[in-house]
């Protein structure tokens, strides 16, 4: 590659995100975006995480110009209901009490902002990986509760860790969606724009 290497942000507080954009190798720092992430009225969950991923790659462009933004949000969403980050071990038994038996569709946005083209359209990516989880015990969902402690996560399981356990099977193009940013296309959007992933 010619010229001189582009800086890469990654808009994220997200620790797992942190570690998959890793994989590729491509110098990147981090700057967490400060949004409002509340649904709108009648937000269907695809326009909410398309939405929350273009307001975040926005927030850190505005204050980071001549620099390349990545924004992603995730949620996953039981038979159209939103199921948040749990926050807590009792709602994190909850939720995968909910999840039992059922598909469960994890939606993640990511908005790829080019700053160093003024007036550049941003892009943007869905993906999305149907879960089925298979019929769980109340006292397997807790003891895995207590190992994981999965708080912090959509849906409320780590799939990268035991959470795998939890599950009939996964419909994905692409396993690191369901983490938090799928690698396949984003590999292939920074390719586009000049950075060496390979």
């Amino acid at each position: 590659m010619s010229g001189p290497v582009p800086q890469l942000i990654l808009a994220s507080s997200s620790p797992y995100r942190q570690q998959l954009l890793q994989r590729i190798g491509v110098p990147f720092t981090v700057v967490a975006p400060e949004i409002d992430e509340s649904p709108r009225p009648a937000e269907e969950p695809a326009e909410l995480v398309r939405r929350l991923a273009s307001e975040k790659a926005m927030a850190v462009a505005a204050t980071h110009p001549d620099q390349v933004v990545i924004g992603s949000d995730q949620l996953a969403s039981l038979e159209g209901r939103v199921l948040g980050k749990p926050g807590s071990a009792e709602k994190a038994v909850e939720q995968l009490a909910a999840c039992s038996g059922h598909s469960v569709e994890f939606l993640t946005g990511v908005c790829l902002l080019d700053g160093r083209r003024p007036g550049a359209e941003a892009t943007l990516h869905m993906d999305i990986t149907r879960v089925v989880f298979r019929g769980l015990r109340r006292d397997e969902i807790e003891r895995y509760v207590a190992r994981e402690m999965p708080i912090d996560c959509a849906g409320g399981f780590h799939s990268e860790g035991l959470g795998i356990a939890l599950f009939e099977r996964i419909d994905s193009q692409d396993p690191t969606g369901l983490v938090g940013l799928p690698l396949i296309w984003l590999s292939k959007a920074l390719i586009h724009l000049g950075f060496e992933v390979l």
